[in-house]
């Protein structure tokens, strides 16, 4: 008698597969509750948690739910959990579309492999294809150890997407965990770097490391903590005090910038009303050439309702970046921050106000520089340390920069800082100047000095001299009118004036064309 063939399975039915289905995304969005719960006992959010409060509620759509990593070695086939350590997808912030990535620190550690790379960089890819920003929230141990040199190629794949897509779409990185190695070099090629203070880390080498390699002791916060990268080395743009305020600023900054390199900045309808003269601005200058004063009490007499968002405010604090809206318009600022140094220009300065003009530039965001610049920092630490070409950085980027530039110049303007510093040489568009103001190559007192040092020294009264040569020269030389004489001010104007006459400016700039060089691309001297 021959043998039974075996019964065959019943296919799974409709309710049977969604039964499936919803079994395996319950187990992809809740693989390791144990993970989580220390995750949020360390004051840290799940990497859904924290895509879901970036986003608009509900609009959240996951990508690559279902991939696993492909890796046999030190048997990692035996814990293979969906969607690996990484979750990504595209929902809308105050109704645009965003591209995001959100790294899972319960997973592996949030180790990065190669699947990973590849579910990261094809979410990036999309971003580049429908033009739309990208927010990757970092919180992970490095490469994944266990799959060797491939998770080292994985970054790499990772870095060209940041490089294509750098200047096309705006990239905003939230550091909300360990970054470390070799993992760094994805954020410091994005646009704007966000940290948490106490929780989120950067560094090439950590601790132990260094302290093998040098003999120095130093703990992560000093080492590589946000406060340490928001005042020191300036990699970090933004100082957060908790996860929720970080994913609601990175909000708040999409809302100044366009969603890619060819629109707009999306125009706020605004409140304040544009012709309005804030008699205030008459007195924030102090009559004393040498007193300080805080150059963001004049932008926030001349933007709308006073919104001034800050960028690096820890860093550099001798000129001041931020973006605020002039008409309902975004606009970059840069100004010299005479409360900080006097307001000089030195290497860290010149190159935090170098990258937010190329940035300002990259995305058509309009640019107002406010001038009160004494010249560059002296010194043998400045010079050896290359102020000559990180201020040459400052230079380009204004020069190279095609968007509206609207400069105004409110107290000093010294030597080769007022060229650098949006001057009409480095083809601004509108140049105004405070009746207060003074253009010249240097203060009266060292010019006097040195015009009519043998003079002063063969007068018989030498600081009455000097004294009676510095009052001419204030009257002859320290003002805005040789300058406006020659076209290089358009019009001196009244302080109180500001804000009607740049948002004139601005309006007449918005259809601003220039046609650049035909060129690969010009060589800035970084």
């Amino acid at each position: 008698m021959p043998p039974r063939s075996p019964r065959a399975t019943p296919p799974e039915t409709y309710e049977e597969k969604l039964a499936r289905l919803h079994e395996l995304r319950e187990a992809a969005t809740h693989s390791a509750p144990e993970a989580e719960a220390k995750q949020r006992d360390r004051g840290k959010h799940t990497a859904r948690e924290r895509v879901e409060k970036l986003l608009d509620p509900g609009s959240f759509q996951e990508l690559d739910t279902f991939v696993r990593h492909r890796t046999t070695d030190f048997e990692m086939q035996k814990n293979r959990p969906w969607g690996d350590a990484v979750v990504t997808g595209h929902g809308t912030i105050d109704g645009r579309r965003v591209c995001v990535f959100s790294q899972d620190f319960t997973v592996f550690g949030g180790s990065l492999g190669e699947v990973m790379a590849e579910k990261m960089c094809k979410v990036m890819d999309l971003a580049a294809k429908i033009g739309c920003p990208v927010i990757g929230i970092n919180d992970s141990g490095g490469a994944r150890i266990q799959e060797g040199v491939v998770s080292l190629g994985a970054y790499g794949n990772v870095f060209v997407r940041n490089v294509q897509c750098s200047g096309v779409v705006p990239q905003i990185s939230l550091i909300m965990g360990p970054c470390a190695g070799g993992a760094v070099y994805s954020p410091a090629i994005t646009d704007f770097i966000y940290m948490v203070k106490e929780t989120s880390h950067m560094f090439i080498t950590g601790p132990d490391v260094i302290k093998t390699v040098t003999g120095e002791e130093v703990g992560f916060e000093e080492l590589g903590g946000a406060m340490s990268h928001n005042t020191k080395s300036g990699v970090a743009h933004f100082a957060c005090d908790g996860e929720e305020e970080c994913l609601q600023d990175a909000r708040y900054l999409l809302s100044f910038l366009p969603s890619n390199n060819v629109e707009t900045a999306p125009r706020v309808m605004p409140t304040d009303d544009p012709q309005r003269m804030d008699p205030e601005l008459d007195s924030v200058v102090p009559d004393s050439p040498t007193k300080p004063y805080d150059m963001r009490d004049a932008v926030r007499h001349i933007v709308d309702d006073g919104e001034f968002y800050e960028v690096h405010e820890h860093h550099a604090t001798n000129i001041i970046c931020g973006f605020s809206r002039l008409d309902g318009y975004s606009v970059g600022i840069v100004g010299n921050q005479p409360a900080s140094m006097a307001g000089v220009l030195d290497i860290d300065a010149s190159a935090k106000a170098a990258r937010f003009v190329r940035t300002c530039d990259a995305f058509n965001i309009p640019i107002l520089t406010l001038c009160d610049v004494p010249g560059f920092l002296p010194g043998t630490t400045q010079e050896w340390g290359g102020i000559i070409r990180h201020g040459a950085k400052l230079l380009y980027a204004f020069t190279e920069a095609t968007v509206p530039k609207i400069t105004v110049i409110t107290r000093k303007a010294y030597g080769g800082a007022y060229d650098v510093m949006s001057s009409k040489h480095l083809l601004a568009d509108f140049n105004f100047a405070w009746p207060m103001s003074e253009v010249a190559v240097m203060g009266p007192e060292g010019a006097v000095n040195i015009i009519y040092r043998r003079d002063i020294a063969n007068s018989p009264t030498p600081d009455e001299r000097r004294a009676k040569l510095i009052d001419d020269y204030k009257a002859h030389f320290a003002n805005p009118y040789s300058a406006a004489e020659r076209g290089y001010i358009d019009d001196v104007i009244v302080p109180h004036e500001t804000r009607p006459k740049v948002i004139t400016a601005l309006q007449t700039l918005l259809t601003k064309r220039v046609a650049g060089p035909k060129r690969k691309h010009g060589n800035i001297p970084l």
